[in-house]
């Protein structure tokens, strides 16, 4: 397998352990550093379930390189695109303040093409956390292409638990046999992808993974559901987990015997080896799925003795409930220094008058006879130009702001390139209504929200009087239980073009997405930069420049 078993060894690292990257502060007064990174993206034989594949790789791994950061470090990332198609990276959690041309999306960034190159300039401004990145168009994601990202506190910034003995990243993810080519041409046909055929933890199989402890001593770990269509629950045989952080926020230190990680979140644990020197299992399943698979991964002592007895721990399958109210213990820590959400000012969130409400309903359709999925009964299509290139350079007939509405009309879909306007500086409740059988999984880039609501059956007004609005986590991408809903008060202080969309890639491929446009008539760079200088331009953009400095 291209990358070798030591892909597992090398997602370790000491807290800030920078092996392997170009590091160069820079010596100007009040300039954060800045890190270089130079990947090159081909395509490899892959064996991740044992059946040869073609993978994307990052620098011939799979998965990509893992990327280590402090807050507000630059991140200067060149993506060689040796594919024979068109390729984008996306940056799941990082939130481009201010500069949404680099998120990576394909309304918002022009591809790679084949043969070129193209470099991204980001920030973690003012964040902390678990994040990762992935391949966004032509069902990419579904060959590899991904990573892991962390982002460390200032070390004057005090961390609300003692430094571990060792960070590691923990990718898992439900796979599928099948080229993400053939799986693709699947869903262009109008067909369902079916169950997946296994689940991977690093990029291995059942056992091809290992995580290596000391007696005694602490280890975080970093968990993201890095799949394509199933929610997941993993747990350590013999050992229980403390949650210490959710997408950039430090939470309260529960304790859990497992951990349900549904599409596209990111958790931080703490384990600590305080068992026999043994062997033990770490177990990955599948949740709310008639057919329960699962995987494993080793928890190594270094004194290991050998293999630890007793059954597989087992994990929670088609319990909704169990799902909830562990969702609902998750919370922020109100104690703990370092970058966090701050809406105007200094108000605390549930303070903040919401401004407008959004509710989001999710349908299956089928459209000109073939499978879609909707939003507010709109099936997002793509346009021939990036929808905010097209918004900068005032270019007419690629989008319509308006063209999905505030509120489900419970409808027939269509299909449409669906963009919500909005104010910048609005504080916004959004509510995600689901009706359907299956979890559902929804991220928001460019932004954190906090969750202050989620319960069965129909969302009313009368839902708001059991809202948490104390103590509600901060974070990137929730979950929405079979025939039930999810609120969220989300900032809108993140000028751009945002992509709101569901986690389940098919049914983000498919049209269960649309883009969410905060606008300012203000000019001013203290609200939004300029199109990079090197941002590539395509379709009726194509021709024209950039801008001189």
């Amino acid at each position: 397998m291209a990358g070798g078993n030591g892909a597992c060894a090398a997602a370790a690292r000491l807290v800030l352990s920078l092996v392997g990257l170009l590091v160069v502060p820079l010596l100007v007064a009040g300039e954060d550093p800045y890190r270089f990174f130079t990947w090159t993206v081909t395509y490899g034989d892959i064996y991740p379930l044992g059946v040869k594949q073609q993978g994307i790789l990052i620098n011939n791994q799979f998965p990509g390189p893992q990327i280590e950061a402090v807050t507000n470090d630059n991140l200067i990332i060149n993506v060689f695109n040796k594919l024979n198609e068109p390729f984008l990276l996306s940056w799941s959690g990082l939130q481009q303040r201010r500069n949404s041309f680099e998120d990576g999306v394909a309304g918002t960034t022009c591809p790679i093409p084949p043969g070129a190159n193209f470099t991204y300039i980001l920030q973690a401004k003012d964040q902390i956390g678990t994040y990762y990145y992935f391949p966004s168009l032509a069902f990419h994601k579904a060959a590899g292409g991904f990573g892991g990202i962390r982002v460390l506190s200032r070390p004057q910034i005090p961390v609300p638990f003692p430094p571990p003995a060792a960070d590691y990243t923990a990718l898992i993810g439900d796979w599928y046999r099948a080229n993400h080519t053939d799986l693709r041409f699947v869903l262009d046909s109008g067909k369902a992808l079916g169950f997946p055929d296994g689940l991977l933890i690093n990029g291995r199989g059942p056992n091809g993974c290992t995580f290596t402890v000391q007696p005694g001593k602490t280890y975080r770990f970093r968990i993201t559901n890095v799949g394509l269509a199933t929610s997941l629950n993993i747990r350590f045989q013999g050992h229980t987990m403390k949650l210490v952080e959710v997408e950039g926020s430090h939470t309260m230190q529960t304790t859990y015997s497992s951990l349900d990680v549904h599409l596209g979140q990111s958790y931080s644990v703490l384990l600590t080896a305080d068992q026999p020197g043994l062997d033990y299992a770490i177990v990955v399943s599948t949740r709310f799925t008639t057919r329960i698979i699962s995987t494993t991964a080793v928890l190594h002592y270094a004194n290991s003795a050998g293999k630890a007895p007793g059954p597989l721990p087992g994990g929670p399958t088609i319990q909704i409930d169990w799902s909830l109210n562990q969702a609902r213990s998750i919370r922020w820590n109100l104690t703990a220094s370092g970058p966090r959400p701050n809406p105007q000012g200094s108000y605390h969130y549930g303070l903040v008058p919401v401004t407008r409400t959004i509710r989001l309903a999710n349908s299956a359709a089928t459209i000109n006879g073939k499978q879609r999925y909707a939003v507010n009964s709109v099936s997002y299509v793509n346009p021939d130009t990036p929808l905010k290139v097209a918004d900068y350079y005032k270019i007419g007939g690629v989008f319509s702001v308006g063209t999905i509405a505030d509120n489900p009309s419970y409808g027939g879909a269509y299909l449409q390139t669906s963009v919500m306007g909005a104010n910048y500086r609005d504080y916004v409740e959004i509510v995600f209504e689901n009706s359907e059988d299956e979890v559902q999984s929804w991220h928001i880039d460019g932004y954190a929200f906090w969750v202050v609501g989620m319960d069965g059956g129909k969302w009313s007004a009368a839902s708001r009087q059991g809202y948490n609005l104390r103590d509600g986590v901060s974070r990137y991408t929730v979950q929405v239980y079979p025939r039930s809903w999810t609120a969220i008060y989300m900032p809108l202080d993140n000028v751009g073009m945002w992509n709101v969309r569901s986690e389940s890639w098919a049914r983000q491929y498919l049209g269960q997405q649309f883009y969410l446009r905060v606008w300012t008539p203000s000019t001013s760079l203290r609200d939004e930069f300029p199109i990079p200088k090197n941002a590539l331009l395509c379709g009726r953009a194509a021709g024209r420049r950039t801008r001189p400095l």
